[in-house]
């Protein structure tokens, strides 16, 4: 069944919110990409792209409804198995990889390299999605690069990362750039309300605390674990009183975030573990012994430091959530102090926002934000996440204790 070269919004763009523009050009690239196999001019379509955009604006959801547009027969009409298996990873042509260290290594580049070598199965495209591009090291991109510069016909790159800054140059150079936005609350608000039958004052509150992040709304509105672990780290700043208490606090945030982590990553684990056991064959009972065990026993123990060190970075996330719901209350609480009538993110906490606000002032607030967002780098660059927020919270009660407390360590 042949597509429609017509430029169509088709229904699979429908989980990407607040973003009319970005939609737009990719559904120009998908029709082109049909005149492209024709032989004829495309303009709108190229092999290569880079998606940016803030947390929570849609980079990976874009670049997986593109995938699944142009593999789907009538460019993405998000009905079909098509559209439902490839934007999580069960079409055999839509590669969707992300990183499971702190960075891509440069074994992953080259088995990147291979994927796209291999001629698409059911579609006339293959795709390899690459989440978190900013982790792509040196010589890891240095791997990619002539599959970059001269991919195969069939082969389509989306690679996704922050911004621009956070990315090689060599990458910028050979890719086609796409720039998301922060969703509004409101398209926050509706998209809860109306896809997954949220109750609307829930919905709003969602939308605010998430700061526009899309998949952290959608876990406030509908985990009840996900608000009770988000009030607790906002309440955490409430109760400073010395390094003690600053040291406990730190210990209950990063204790919290561990077990958010691990409960993830259990999941994954025990996922990954059943295909190993498919891949070789393995029934529950089953003793390997000889040359396959050596072999099933090596394969294991790949898997085993792959999971651990996923694990050590989806904890290092899930601190990073915590930090920007602090990011949040201090962007409040500085805003109170401004007088400012912008919408603030923790409305129900006002009261309390005005007397820490009352304690301190703008100056304080702002180096308090600062302080936030190095913990932030801090913790990304390998700090223990455990001394990291120690330092901070000790910080945020009094920054010569901040000092005092540091160089003791």
């Amino acid at each position: 069944m042949s597509k429609s070269t017509a430029v169509e919004i088709t229904p699979i763009w429908n989980s990407l919110v607040g973003q009319s523009e970005i939609v737009a050009k990719l559904a120009k690239a998908v029709s082109d990409a049909d005149l492209i196999r024709l032989g004829e001019s495309g303009p709108g379509m190229t092999h290569a792209w880079l998606i940016t955009g803030p947390p929570g604006s849609g980079r990976s959801t874009a670049a997986t409804a593109f995938a699944a547009a142009l593999v789907c027969p009538l460019n993405g009409c998000g009905e079909c198995q098509v559209c439902r298996m490839s934007p999580v990873g069960g079409h055999p042509d839509v590669q969707i990889i992300t990183p499971t260290g702190l960075s891509y290594r440069v074994e992953d580049a080259r088995e990147l390299v291979r994927l796209s070598s291999l001629a698409p199965i059911e579609s006339p495209w293959r795709v390899i999605v690459v989440e978190d591009a900013d982790r792509l090291t040196v010589q890891a991109f240095d791997s990619l690069l002539k599959s970059l510069e001269e991919p195969t016909p069939h082969t389509v790159w989306v690679l996704c990362a922050p911004s621009v800054e956070d990315v090689l140059p060599t990458i910028i150079s050979r890719t086609r750039h796409l720039t998301l936005r922060t969703p509004t609350t409101a398209d926050v608000r509706d998209l809860l309300i109306n896809s997954y039958g949220v109750d609307p004052a829930m919905a709003a509150f969602a939308a605010r605390a998430s700061q526009g992040h899309i998949g952290r709304a959608r876990g406030l509105a509908t985990e009840e674990q996900a608000r009770m672990r988000r009030q607790s780290d906002l309440r955490t700043v409430f109760n400073l009183r010395d390094v003690p208490t600053c040291v406990v606090a730190a210990g209950e945030i990063v204790k919290e975030a561990t077990s958010a982590a691990n409960t993830r990553a259990d999941l994954l684990d025990t996922k990954e573990d059943e295909q190993l056991k498919l891949a070789f064959g393995i029934e529950d009972g089953t003793r390997v012994t000889g040359s396959s065990k050596r072999t099933v026993d090596a394969a294991k123990k790949q898997l085993l430091a792959t999971q651990k060190t996923r694990r050590k970075r989806m904890v290092r996330d899930e601190v990073d959530r915590s930090l920007v719901d602090l990011l949040g209350l201090y962007r409040d609480i500085l805003m109170i102090q401004l007088g400012s009538s912008l919408e603030l993110i923790n409305q129900e906490m006002r009261p309390q926002m005005e007397q820490l606000a009352a304690r301190g002032n703008a100056a304080d607030s702002t180096r308090i934000l600062e302080a936030i967002e190095l913990t932030r780098a801090s913790v990304q660059a390998n700090t223990p996440p455990q001394l990291a927020v120690e330092a901070l919270m000790i910080m945020i009660k009094d920054p010569q204790l901040a000092s005092v407390h540091m160089n003791m360590q």
